[in-house]
């Protein structure tokens, strides 16, 4: 389908990847993984000819349509959500223009039988994706794919422009999805979906038969969906087959070896730097002296991995709450006339690790917020118990920043006792390095201030943390470094998230909530999902065992 060789591109100076080759097949689900920075979403943009490589050479597969679904993205359209979605089969008219050309093409008399054989391929091609596409069942196909995302009928009649961003990217995403794509790159597409939309994609994309290149964090989503793995490391890219998990236990035995070659190419090193200072002055060792220093300055140093499970961090020991930290009693609350939250009653236990879980638009940030001071409800009681103290993270709290500041000094609002070199530890972890922790907040993208809130929550000494999508600006490794930290934190936790994977070793409880109704689940987010699909497979079992009751009730008369 698409053959990469010898591929090189350069930033800033250095390379990304140096030469390198690799092969993408029909039907391959490729997951493309490597540390911050190595060049993933560069990569998905080169395959997608957004970018040219410095060097190297990208072939396609002649007809093939690649669909592109990068990290953001606005729409200014005014088109109806129904209608801006229904442009993704605008390809149609094109392929019919394609066959009408073909047609014509054959009717020609002085055609060289390879160049018809190629022609009538094509064209075989083309009836096979028209048949595919069933043109009449177009808007039935719309409609399916909206509302697994998550939009509702009365949404269709909307224009794509006045949905909030996370919206509009499940608009591309709808798109891509639709639009006949033999070869579909998908760049973090999960930032911006709910637990429901998220398990339907995944079977969407598990029953694709074209090809899939993904960028994701979310590790339960690639191990669902992904066949392959490609990795990109020292500024080469390898292909291996299998799950994700399949290729982390490759990677760990392959860390192992290179930490192994580093430390006894290390050790040999200082061998030869030590003859060299012994001998360096001795006439009758010059001969081998400079022989050494040859050596030395021929040597490649063996790269080390990111040392993804050296660092350990640690919420400060929070004061004792009391045994209810906060109590909900028949809360409601409307925005206009859409009711939210419909009589709520809730209690938090201390050591509770509770995800909020639902639809988006149920309710989920709201009552996130209520329970943080964040938001007053219409109605209903809330009552903190003893010596409760609350700490809350969302996207938009990140705007309350400081801009005037650089990020150690933010960091040291909250943090005093804390040294210089402890901050830019806990900063190197959520993705700053070097000079970037003295940048300041001012100049720093939408995401990167969500990661700097988000540190600063690790410094907070609060036994009630509420943390809304907390995972959406980070990359595998520092979710790992956010998820350990929450499994030892000793105090209470609410968690609205979508990432199945960061949940399930932290959560013990789980509140559904869809709109006016709310359900708590007494286990973790395995408990959950195995409860749910029995809920969802009840009715059709029911169903099943009626429709054979009456066919024997039929075959009776």
């Amino acid at each position: 389908m698409i053959d990469i060789t010898n591929l090189s591109i350069q930033f800033t100076g250095k390379y990304l990847f140096e030469n390198t080759t690799f092969r993408i097949n029909s039907g391959d689900k490729v997951a493309l993984v490597g540390a911050n920075g190595t060049g993933k979403s560069t990569l998905l943009k080169l395959v997608a000819g957004l970018e040219q490589p410095e060097s190297g050479n990208i072939i396609s597969q002649r007809g093939i349509k690649i669909g592109y679904l990068p990290q953001e993205f606005i729409s200014q359209s005014s088109n109806t959500l129904f209608e801006e979605v229904k442009h993704s089969f605008d390809y149609i008219i094109d392929l019919e223009k394609e066959e009408k050309k073909i047609n014509e093409k054959l009717h020609e008399t002085n055609l060289a039988d390879e160049e018809k054989d190629e022609l009538i391929n094509r064209l075989g091609e083309i009836h096979h994706k028209k048949d595919e596409i069933n043109y009449y069942e177009i808007d039935s196909k719309i409609e399916k794919v909206l509302m697994g995302l998550g939009f509702s009928v009365s949404e269709m009649s909307k224009r794509a422009k006045d949905f909030s961003g996370g919206w509009q990217m499940r608009i591309e995403l709808a798109k891509i999805l639709l639009g006949g794509n033999d070869l579909i790159l998908l760049d973090e597409p999960t930032n911006h979906l709910d637990i429901d939309s998220l398990q339907w994609i995944i079977e969407f994309l598990k029953n694709f038969k074209g090809a899939l290149l993904i960028v994701s964090h979310d590790k339960f989503f690639i191990n669902k969906v992904t066949n392959r793995t490609l990795e990109i490391f020292n500024r080469k890219i390898s292909y291996y087959s299998g799950t994700y998990d399949s290729y982390i236990k490759f990677k760990v035995e392959r860390d192992a070896q290179l930490i192994a070659e580093f430390n006894n190419q290390q050790r040999k090193i200082k061998q030869t730097e030590r003859f060299i200072e012994r001998f360096r002055y001795k006439s009758s060792k010059a001969k081998q002296v400079q022989s050494r220093i040859k050596q030395l300055e021929k040597i490649d140093i063996v790269e080390l991995p990111d040392s993804e499970n050296e660092i350990s961090l640690r919420f400060p020991a929070p004061p004792r709450s009391g045994v209810v930290p906060i109590d909900l009693k028949n809360i409601s609350k409307s925005f206009g006339t859409n009711n939210v939250l419909k009589n709520l009653d809730l209690q938090i236990e201390r050591g509770d690790k509770i995800a909020f879980l639902g639809p988006n638009g149920a309710g989920k940030t709201t009552l996130s917020k209520i329970i943080a001071q964040k938001l007053n409800p219409d109605v209903g009681e809330i009552v903190y118990g003893h010596n409760t103290f609350i700490s809350y993270y969302a996207q938009e709290v990140a705007n309350d920043l400081d801009l005037d500041k650089d990020l150690i000094e933010t960091l040291q609002e909250i943090s005093k006792d804390s040294s210089p070199l402890q901050l830019r530890s806990l900063l190197g972890n959520f993705l700053f390095t070097d000079d970037d922790v003295f940048k300041k907040v001012k100049v720093l993208s939408g995401g990167e201030k969500s990661r700097v809130a988000l540190a600063k929550i690790l410094l907070t000494k609060a036994n009630l943390i509420v943390l809304d999508e907390p995972t959406n600006h980070l990359d595998i490794k520092s979710k790992e470094i956010l998820q350990n930290a929450l499994v030892e934190f000793e105090g209470t936790l609410i968690l609205v998230s979508h990432d199945i994977d960061f949940m399930i070793p932290i959560v013990n409880k789980v509140l559904e909530l869809r709109p006016g109704k709310q359900k708590m689940f007494p286990g973790g987010i395995e408990y959950y999902l195995q409860k749910r699909e029995e809920l969802i497979e009840s009715p059709k079992v029911e169903k099943i065992q009626t429709e054979k009751t009456n066919r024997k009730d039929q075959k009776r008369i």
